[in-house]
């Protein structure tokens, strides 16, 4: 047989049919499944001793050399099945393989949680003789329901996104394909099987045909619980936000104390500068920082028992620090591209030049409301222009962050004073100077609190309603 592929693995879960799957790949000519071969309690099946002539401690101490043994199999194609819990090492081998085919195995996953909760009571797996099933009723668990749901769409997720980004394609299918013979056909071609079934393989039979209603023992507190689960995710908070990197070049290590600074643009930076150089009695222009990657690791080797931190600002507060500085002002480090594109094309009523006395309080509420509508639209992927780090959500930039190096520490800025010195004595630091809360940008011509008013706020949490959200903001108090 001839194909695209070197070998398959079937990512599926327990209850979603996968033994009936593998039993009619088998049927094919020239198509193996060796079963669960990464199950970490066993290898292929229970009271199985080894795949190929690779037993578990092999399989265990290098999963590569069970891979090859898959692959190498003469004028067969040959794979196996991987659940969510299996070799996670496994997953990064066949994801990035593209000559490793994949097939995606769902099924709704209420049945397959009945399922299994009625499969863990009966102890009875798989059915062969109609005549030897054993009945029982399923107890359904809300929480551990939830659980299990939520196990299953992160794994999706995992796959669909490795997928989109690798430029690779799978073959979906449900359990209720199973019993279509042409489906099964289309997958056994384009894994590479020339000969075609004309029947399923009826050793298997189906356990607990009948309705989800009738095979468990509490319906009403499960229908309870599943009106409660938002099914259309109504609540979630849509993020069209890029994806950021780690950002590594600014982050700022102390001089002598082994602390890591991960500024937020737009944030509290200056402040937090100041007060670690003070802590080392350094310059802030003497704080390691610009670090490449390996860089960073080498700190870390040597600053053992290090800490990162970050500290976020109030969304509001943020906001209309960036506006003063980046928009509204035309000097170093401002935006002026963005400024006259937002003058042009979003009516932003600003002074050509600044500063100008003419510009009134007035008119810096209304050019704020208008800038705060355009960061609405900008995250939103609405705009042409990039979204800059100076407003991104300050849950992305951590998300970034993570990817790398995930702080230790979310301080809030209202909270720096206290938590900061805190931080510094556990390196030995006696009584250190709290660092001074931040106040207006310089380049502020009014400070929020006199332009602030619930009109301002309710848009503020709706453009950063994540962030409101994720790091429990209230209104901004002043």
């Amino acid at each position: 047989m001839t194909s695209q592929f070197d070998y398959f693995v079937i990512f599926a879960e327990m209850r979603t049919g996968s033994n009936f799957l593998e039993s009619n790949l088998n049927a094919f000519d020239g198509v193996e499944c060796h079963g669960e071969a990464f199950n970490p309690h066993f290898i292929g099946y229970p009271n199985r001793e080894d795949i190929l002539g690779v037993d578990q401690s092999t399989r265990d101490a290098d999963p590569d050399r069970l891979i090859a043994a898959i692959k190498d199999q003469s004028g067969t194609i040959s794979g196996f099945r991987f659940f969510h819990d299996h070799d996670p090492r496994v997953l990064d081998i066949a994801l990035n393989d593209p000559r490793c085919a994949k097939v995606i195995l769902t099924r709704n996953p209420l049945e397959s949680y009945v399922s299994w909760k009625i499969a863990v009571e009966t102890g009875q797996w798989k059915l062969t003789n109609v005549k030897s099933r054993k009945d029982a009723k399923a107890q359904f668990d809300g929480d551990e329901f939830t659980k299990h749901v939520g196990e299953l769409q992160d794994f999706q997720v995992l796959l669909l996104n490795h997928l989109q980004r690798s430029a690779q394609s799978a073959f979906y299918i449900s359990y209720e394909d199973l019993q279509d013979v042409d489906v099964l056909n289309g997958l056994a071609r384009w894994l590479g099987a020339s000969d075609q079934l004309e029947s399923l393989d009826k050793s298997l039979k189906r356990q607990n045909p009948a309705p989800i209603t009738s095979k468990v023992s509490n319906v009403e507190d499960m229908e309870q619980a599943l009106s409660q689960m938002d099914r259309f995710n109504l609540s979630r908070t849509p993020n069209f936000e890029p994806r950021r990197g780690a950002g590594v070049p600014g982050f700022v290590a102390a001089a002598a104390t082994s602390l890591l600074y991960l500024p937020i643009r737009g944030g509290p930076e200056q402040e937090v500068l100041n007060w670690m150089a003070a802590l080392d009695r350094v310059k802030v222009e003497d704080l390691p920082t610009k670090m490449n990657q390996k860089q960073l690791r080498q700190w870390k080797r040597r600053s053992v028992g290090h800490r990162s931190f970050t500290v976020v600002r109030h969304p509001l507060a943020r906001a209309h620090a960036v506006f003063c500085d980046r928009i509204l002002s035309t000097g170093p480090g401002s935006f002026v591209q963005i400024r006259n594109t937002l003058r042009r094309q979003f009516g932003l009523k600003v002074p050509k030049d600044w500063p100008d006395d003419s510009y009134t309080k007035a008119d810096h509420r209304a050019a704020f409301e208008v800038f705060l509508k355009f960061i609405k639209a900008n995250l939103a992927g609405q705009t042409g222009i990039r979204v800059d780090a100076c407003w991104c959500t300050q849950a992305q930039a951590i998300a970034g962050f993570s990817e790398l190096n995930p702080p230790d520490m979310v301080l809030r800025e209202d909270d720096m004073a206290d938590m900061l010195p805190l931080l510094a004595q556990r390196y030995g630091h006696v009584d250190p100077t709290p660092p001074q809360p931040a106040s207006d940008s310089p380049n502020a011509p009014f400070a929020l609190a006199e332009i602030y008013d619930a009109q301002l706020e309710k848009l503020g949490s709706d453009v950063y309603q994540r962030d409101y959200m994720m790091f429990g903001f209230g209104p901004w108090a002043g």
